[in-house]
């Protein structure tokens, strides 16, 4: 029976989102082992950021205090509690449940830490929804085993998941395996841990990573079913909508192809095998991605319930870039729009285009949508009364839940939530930078580390709080 909707449904859940690197801080304490995230310092925007080996003295590293959520948290939910909040998207750090990856026993201060995290949200009404593995991993995976390149990460990342789907079976419902599992392709360590050698084939190592984060995925999904058949497991995929400049086949051709390397991540995650166009790249490509006999049943057998996704932007592709004006954001890159306004850190805004993506999700896989990153990041100014006020901000995410609400309204769009990016201020994972704000909650803090770390409202604090309590229709 095909349902008449005609707003927001009922049980939509309203909420915001973190990354447990980008926001706790607390790096060292209570048993937790270095991480990934915890070897990057901090960069300045258009400076790549340094990715150390180990901790070196005089180097400043943003995840190491971060916001200090972890021993704020209390505080910060319950200002979530307040804005109304349905659920809170946020991740488990790998390192505070196995420090090195490889143990054979977790480490029961993070998980401790994380039932009263999850407990402090359920007492207001929030839902915790989690990202199993967030831009973070075990930096000793990398050390000992070249992190995601190597097979036996499956098993550590099992064993991690079999832990806490236990301990938080009813505490939890939804997860998510991988943050933007397809960033892989784009910019290897900060997802997976690779480092590329002079002498290997960048693309043959990515791709094998990428298969066996396929493989742990689906085994975890078959898993949780297992361990709660309750659980909603997703993926979680950047979608960069790509626009073709013109039409020139060409042009359009190249779009396809754009689209077609991270669209491989969701259709491997939904329909349970490699696309027949991925196959053919990897043979003309001379790609020898080493499958395990027993690897196309696993895929087979883990499928996703629902696609969780960020959407921040859009992009043109041309078949021919010479001499144009490119433009990026999100790890991305393409050419500038002239249709379209840009952030302040050259993203482009684009409303059309999410109500767009959602459509083309939707009616390629039938399955529920979550968007669970979505949000402008800018500089904010406290003004001399201390307010915030953000209405560029407002203005931003009140045109994106607008043409949501015609995605399921009109188009007929299946979807579970929409959690905004950085509901707090928190550092970025691509540069470090506490400049570029997201949240609706202003932390004092800059990019080089300084301020006290105090809360404020933002004027999209309130505007955000009424769109939740009207279920979307105050906008």
């Amino acid at each position: 029976m095909i349902k008449n909707i005609n707003k927001f449904p009922e049980d939509f859940l309203w909420g915001g989102a973190v990354a447990a690197n980008q926001c706790e801080g607390a790096w060292n304490v209570d048993g937790k082992g270095i991480s990934t995230a915890d070897v990057a310092t901090a960069g300045a925007l258009n400076v790549k950021r340094e990715y150390t080996d180990g901790i070196i003295g005089g180097k400043y590293y943003p995840s190491h205090e971060a916001i200090d959520f972890y021993n704020r948290y209390k505080d910060d939910i319950k200002l979530f509690g307040e804005m109304g909040f349905k659920c809170f998207r946020t991740s488990i750090a790998w390192t505070r449940i196995f420090p090195n990856g490889d143990e054979n026993y977790p480490n029961e201060a993070g998980l401790k830490y994380y039932d009263e995290l999850f407990d402090e949200c359920l007492k207001y009404g929030i839902k915790p929804v989690v990202t199993i593995s967030h831009y973070e991993m075990p930096y000793s995976l990398v050390e000992k085993y070249g992190a995601w390149r190597d097979r036996r990460l499956v098993d550590f990342y099992l064993n991690y998941c079999n832990v806490i789907f236990n301990r938080y079976k009813d505490k939890v419902t939804h997860w998510m395996t991988f943050n933007e599992i397809n960033v892989i392709t784009l910019h290897p360590f900060i997802p997976a841990g690779i480092k590329i050698k002079p002498e290997e084939n960048k693309e043959e190592v990515i791709y094998q990573a990428a298969h066996h984060q396929l493989i742990a995925s689906a085994k975890a999904v078959k898993l949780a079913h297992e361990i709660n058949p309750d659980f909603k497991v997703g993926c979680m995929m950047v979608y960069p909508l790509a626009y073709a400049e013109t039409c020139n086949p060409v042009d359009v051709l190249t779009t396809n192809e754009f689209m077609n390397r991270h669209y491989f991540f969701s259709d491997v995650h939904v329909r349970g095998h490699y696309p027949n166009y991925m196959k053919k790249y990897f043979e003309r490509n001379n790609l020898n991605i080493k499958f395990e006999d027993s690897d196309e049943e696993i895929l087979k057998s883990g499928t996703v319930d629902f696609i969780g996704f960020s959407y921040y932007m859009t992009l043109v592709v041309s078949g021919n870039n010479d001499g144009k004006t490119l433009t990026g954001g999100n790890m991305t890159k393409g050419i500038k729009n002239p249709y379209l306004k840009a952030s302040d850190w050259g993203w482009q805004v684009d409303p059309v285009g999410f109500r767009i993506a959602l459509n083309n999700l939707y009616n390629r896989y039938e399955i529920p949508l979550f968007c669970v990153e979505n949000g402008l990041g800018a500089v904010d100014e406290v003004e001399e009364d201390g307010s915030i006020n953000d209405d560029y901000r407002i203005e931003y995410l009140r045109q994106h839940i607008s043409e949501m609400k015609k995605a399921i309204i009109i188009d007929g769009v299946e979807m579970i939530g929409y959690t905004p990016w950085g509901c707090i201020d928190l550092i970025s994972a691509g540069t470090g930078e506490m400049k570029k704000r997201y949240g609706f909650i202003y932390v004092d803090k800059d990019n080089d580390g300084n301020g006290t770390l105090e809360r404020r409202k933002k004027k999209s604090f309130y505007w955000y709080k009424d769109v939740i309590k009207s279920n979307g229709e105050i906008l």
